[in-house]
């Protein structure tokens, strides 16, 4: 089993690699499921709407997920309790529009997978407990019982509380990645009891950047220059960021993980 987990598409650069090169990547490494985390897709780079939505999936993607940014365009709100494949983070305040987990199964049929959404609770908006909320879908979501293989998206800033997750998940999901800082992390491995890991798995957009923001205007605005403007998207060739992680059928857990970088300046 072959999973494919991608980082934050940021805006209409991660757009055009995600479209140039998925196919070819599912393809090539033969994938069995594929996750991209969505929540900066937008023109913008700030949430996703139903078009840009329905765009990845005929892509070839099977499950979006999402964080901070899910409700920064109106008409998610009502988009995501129509499309069970969109994913906000687990853990936002009850009641919250759509969900944050679910079982889906592989592109040939033959395996259910498990994908939950979570999202930190240090430095981002106000959520739920995180790790009450994962001790309690993980009740539901357990490996050789409900599915075959899960898969956890922590978007999150810090890297100890994403590392802390992973840790205490250690064993009972395939893999758990974490996503939002926009730039991929060394330490791809597979933990102690078989659950394959990366801090931060990047983004899919313009490295060419400060976190896919165009460069020139975000240096302006650290120096508080008066001619900077709103924060927009950086528009050069965009690369691909995520990892493939290779699980055993017998058991769910991982095999191996491996970083993928495809295109853009970090290819180079």
């Amino acid at each position: 089993m072959r999973i494919l987990v991608l980082g934050d598409v940021m805006a209409l650069s991660g757009r055009k690699a995600i479209k140039k090169n998925l196919s070819q990547i599912i393809k090539k490494y033969q994938i069995d499921f594929s996750v991209i985390n969505g929540e900066n897709a937008a023109d913008d780079g700030k949430g996703i709407t139903k078009e840009i939505a329905e765009e990845f999936f005929s892509l070839g993607v099977d499950v979006i997920t999402s964080g901070n940014h899910i409700w920064d365009k109106e008409e998610t709100t009502k988009y995501i309790d129509e499309e069970n494949r969109l994913l906000r983070p687990a853990n936002l305040v009850e009641a919250s529009p759509g969900k944050g987990f679910g079982i889906y199964f592989s592109k040939d049929k033959k395996f259910k997978i498990g994908v939950v959404n979570l999202m930190g609770n240090v430095f981002m908006k106000k959520s739920e407990d995180v790790f009450k909320t994962a001790k309690e879908i993980m009740k539901k979501i357990i490996l050789k019982k409900n599915v075959d293989f899960s898969i956890v998206d922590f978007h999150g800033e810090i890297t100890s509380e994403k590392m802390a997750i992973a840790h205490f998940l250690d064993g009972s999901t395939t893999c758990v990645v974490g996503t939002h800082t926009h730039v991929p992390t060394a330490d791809t491995r597979v933990l102690d009891k078989g659950t394959a890991y990366q801090t931060d798995i990047g983004m899919c957009g313009d490295y060419n950047s400060v976190i896919g923001m165009n460069k020139e205007n975000s240096l302006k605005r650290f120096f508080k220059d008066k001619d900077a403007l709103k924060h927009f998207p950086s528009d050069g060739e965009g690369t691909i960021s995520g990892v493939i992680v290779e699980a055993d059928e017998n058991t769910g857990l991982a095999n191996r993980v491996s970083r993928l970088i495809v295109g853009g300046t970090l290819e180079k």
